[in-house]
Order: structure tokens, then sequence, then C-alpha cells
């Protein structure tokens, strides 16, 4: 069974806790403040590992969390930071975030991408002494991670992409073109998953996919469609094998355009990609006649007559494929757009909103979570500290720039509070 889609759940370390922890030692009067910082949370990180070829892994495993940041701890320790969590998926496999679509890693042969960065850690309370508060007894907590979905899906990277319906020969065309063995029975759909292989010829090298095969329907999911198209869509030459020898009574014209209006039904782009025809099978008695009926009803077409079976006309196709490539600049498919969720490195990336709701202003957005998980209303220097931040944010200014006077109700989340400037 071929696995190359799976949805899974990702989710960062969340960040350690600051300490709250006075300095305390004989002959040592005031030692003042001494609570370390919290540790950041691990991250998540996909890697390409030129051993897996499909996804089958992750149907038995679907969330993957990272380690949590330690606690700071006293005398200025700093909690112990989170371990990476790293998942290791086949080359080509593109990851994408479920619910906004964008794709956040391409993961080509080597990659190693950081897609959700782990919570930072808190602060110690000794990072809040100040000559007018030189006992703090506050901390600030870690900084939470959030759950993500993301679509794994594994495209095949190859140069050549071998089309056509199945038990036309593309497995045994392989075998012949480079050093792969596939696993090749006279029955359809042999090939369950992509089959890689690496030709050779003179000085050059490059990657030919024998790819599970088409029937009609197939741009709509029917039998292994979608799963050969997302792998063909990625190569930049298309060689479409035909069985010439119509020994299963079906045409091979008829065989040729059918495979040809699925491409393009799925891809307009893939319909346009560059293509070799080769008619296979030629050993076969009455081939011949029918190769030549393929020849006047595609005059403006490449085309190579082959038997993989007996490797006649083999050397040729491949000279022919080696030629073309040369002339198609390789293309990234697909961009990266980025990790999932940068907040977790970037705390100025928090917003807000400030409204005017029938006289009441209300401030709304991600700050103000941040802000409330920084802050404890039960201590009075925690508060002061609350104060500093509405200032540094600019809420304060945002405030008085929408009118904002003395003794006007102020909204928080589920707090309100009084606006004293």
């Amino acid at each position: 069974m071929i696995v190359d889609k799976v949805k899974i759940t990702i989710k960062a370390g969340d960040g350690g806790d600051g300490a709250v922890s006075l300095h305390r030692e004989k002959y040592v009067p005031k030692g003042g403040p001494d609570g370390g910082d919290g540790g950041n949370g691990g991250d998540v990180v996909f890697v390409a590992d030129s051993n897996m070829h499909t996804l089958m892994d992750f149907r038995f495993k679907s969330k993957y969390s990272a380690e949590r940041g330690g606690n700071g701890g006293k005398r200025f320790m700093r909690g112990k930071r989170g371990e990476d969590l790293v998942i290791a998926v086949p080359e080509g496999t593109v990851v994408t975030d479920a619910e906004s679509g964008k794709v956040v890693a391409d993961m080509r042969p080597g990659a190693r991408k950081t897609v959700l960065y782990g919570g930072r850690g808190g602060l110690g309370n000794s990072r809040f002494s100040t000559s007018t508060r030189q006992t703090p007894r506050f901390s600030t907590p870690g900084r939470k991670t959030k759950q993500h979905e993301v679509v794994l899906e594994l495209k095949s990277i190859a140069d050549v992409g071998l089309a056509g319906f199945p038990n036309v020969g593309k497995s045994t065309l392989l075998s012949c073109l480079t050093s792969a063995r596939p696993r090749i029975e006279n029955y359809h759909f042999t090939t369950l998953h992509p089959n890689l292989g690496v030709a050779r010829i003179d000085d050059t090298s490059f990657i030919i996919a024998d790819i599970p095969g088409l029937i009609e329907g197939a741009h709509e999911g029917a039998g292994l469609g979608h799963d050969f198209l997302r792998h063909v869509e990625r190569t930049r030459l298309i060689v479409h094998v035909v069985d010439i020898s119509g020994c299963e009574g079906r045409d091979p014209v008829s065989d040729y355009h059918a495979i040809r209006e699925e491409l393009s039904l799925y891809s307009g782009k893939l319909a346009e990609r560059p293509e070799i025809i080769a008619l296979n099978k030629t050993d076969i008695p009455g081939a011949d006649e029918n190769a030549e009926a393929f020849r006047s009803a595609l005059p403006e077409s490449e085309i190579y007559e082959i038997s993989a079976a007996t490797g006649a006309g083999v050397k040729e196709l491949l000279y022919a494929i080696a030629s073309r490539l040369k002339d198609i600049p390789e293309e990234r498919i697909v961009e990266d757009e980025g990790v999932v969720e940068e907040w977790a490195i970037n705390d100025s990336g928090a917003d807000y909103t400030v409204s005017v709701e029938d006289g009441v202003y209300v401030i709304d957005g991600s700050l103000v979570d941040d802000i409330f998980a920084r802050i404890d209303p039960n201590d009075t220097d925690s508060m002061r500290h609350f104060q500093k931040l509405l200032l540094d944010y600019g809420i304060i200014k945002a405030l008085k720039d929408k009118g904002a006077k003395d003794g006007d109700t102020v909204r928080m989340g589920l707090e309100e509070f009084d606006f004293l400037e």
C-alpha cells in the first residue's frame, strides 16, 4: 500500500518558568533576588532521510511534541533547554500547514528545516530588581506553545518520470535504464510506490522514477491516480511509455490520449511538461503495424521504439533523454514560505488593537494574553511591572491617541480597570 499523504499534529516545547528566590547565606545580609530564568522549549525540526521511501510510519503515530524547557532555579540557575524534536521524512516530502495551506518546508535531499520554535523561558525575579524594587517576589512563566496540524505529502524528486497505463512495462524499462531493481510481475499495479533509479551516460547522470500507473479518472482519484500525479508533477521530463503491441486489446493511440487528458485535468503545467514517447513491447507480433499507425497519428512527437524485455532501442532512448535534459533548466517546483508560527522567537510580533465599545476602551490581540501571563495581580511589584509593560508596548500612548482620559474604563481580556495617565 502506498502511503504518501498524511496529517500529523506537532507541538514545540513550552518554555520553562522563571524562579522566585531570595539569596540567603550566613553573614550575607540582604542577599537580594537570585531567581534564574526558565529554559527555552525544544524546536520541531524536519530532516530529509534518504533511507525512508514512504510515510507509512506516520500512520501509527500522529502526535509529536518537543521537550519542555526546565524551570529556573535559585542562585541564578537557568533551566535546561528542551530537546529539539527531530522528525525524519523521505526526501521529496512537502510540509504544509493544514490551517493556512502555506508550504513551510520542501524536504530536498540533505534538507533540515525548523518549522516550529520552542516557547521562550520565563524570567526569574532577579531580572526585575531595580534600585527602587530590590526584592521583587514575582517571575514570569514560560511561554506556552500551540499544537499545529501539518500535512506531509511525498512527491518524488526525479528528473524523469515514466508515465503510462499499468502493465505497459515501466518497471522493466527502469531496470534497463538504471541499476534499480523494482518488483516486476505480469499484472496491473505491481508498482504500488515510486521506484527511483540513477541513470548514467557518458559524464552525466540523472534520476528516473517509475511511478504507479494511471487509469482514466485518475485526476479525480480513481485507481492510484493522485498517488501517481503528485509524484510526476516534480519531474522535468516525462517519458510516456505506451504498450504498442496492443496485446491487452487496447488501442495504443487511445491510451496515449487518455493519459494526456488525465495529466491536463490534474494540472495545466504538468500537461505542458516536455515529453518523449517510448513505444514499448516492439518484440511482440503486430507491434510494427501499430507503431506505424501511431507515428501517423502523432507526426510531430519525439517517438522511440523499444523493447524493455530484449533491450532493443533502450540505449538510443537513454541518449535522447540525456540530450533533452540538457535543454531543460532545473526549477524549484515548491517554494518554502517559512515556519508555521514565528511568535515563539519574536515577542515584538505580538499584536494588539485598541477600539471603543459603548464608551469602554477595549484592548484585544495576542499581546493581551502575553502580558497577563507575566504578572501576578496579587503582588504590588508585579502590578508595577504591568504598568511598565503597558508603557513599553505603547498601549498607554495608543489609548491616549484614541481619546482615553483619567477615569475612563479600559478592558483587557476579562479584566477592567480605570485609566490613569
